[in-house]
């Protein structure tokens, strides 16, 4: 039987974040509540993840995330807040290997891809374009960049970029308004003038 994450349940990080919850309580609520849902959570992450021999590293992840969570706010569903912690991680693992940084987007041949589809006008099209790209996005401003990028290339939600640079959803919005309207100007409106 695994034990609650160490590293999260200090209790000077419980201090640090104001927690109401003690290590000392946060350990006990872990054993009572989330530790007998073990065998039933390693069902599920064996049957939702395509490779079993992760299960181990998965289940320790959830416990994490969910002690984390826990020395915030304490759900008050733990069994459904437990299962839609796995769920969630799972989901970040799929967006994860899905993601393609852009710098090895600009350089795939590299690595031996074999594309038969573009010829070398259509790919030196694509670069070029990449390369634009890149040098509208370094004229973002620093936080509306962020976004942009949270957003559109790792496919974070608003509300995981929220929560990930400490902002309301609505600020979110707006730098993402904000940041593809200057790149839609940048790339296929009129020159923009210096500021």
């Amino acid at each position: 039987m695994s034990d609650i994450p160490d590293n999260t349940c200090e209790d000077a990080d419980l201090r640090r974040l104001g927690s109401a919850m003690t290590a000392a309580e946060l350990r006990e609520w872990f054993v009572r509540e989330v530790l007998p849902l073990e065998s039933v959570l390693m069902q599920f992450l064996q049957h939702n993840w395509r490779n079993r021999s992760d299960a181990d590293d998965l289940l320790q992840d959830v416990y994490v995330r969910v002690c984390e969570a826990a020395l915030k706010q304490k759900p008050d569903q733990t069994r459904a807040f437990v299962f839609a912690t796995a769920r969630n991680l799972l989901i970040d693992r799929v967006r994860h290997e899905r993601v393609i940084p852009i710098e090895i987007a600009d350089d795939l041949e590299s690595f031996g891809v074999v594309d038969e589809e573009p010829g070398p006008e259509r790919s030196a099209g694509a670069r070029e374009e990449l390369r634009k790209l890149w040098a509208a996005l370094d004229t973002l401003p620093p936080r509306c960049r962020e976004v942009v990028m949270l957003r559109r290339v790792e496919g974070l939600s608003r509300r995981e970029i929220a929560s990930r640079l400490g902002i309301v959803e609505a600020t979110v919005a707006e730098h993402l308004a904000k940041g593809m309207s200057i790149l839609a100007d940048i790339l296929y409106g009129a020159p923009r003038r210096p500021k």
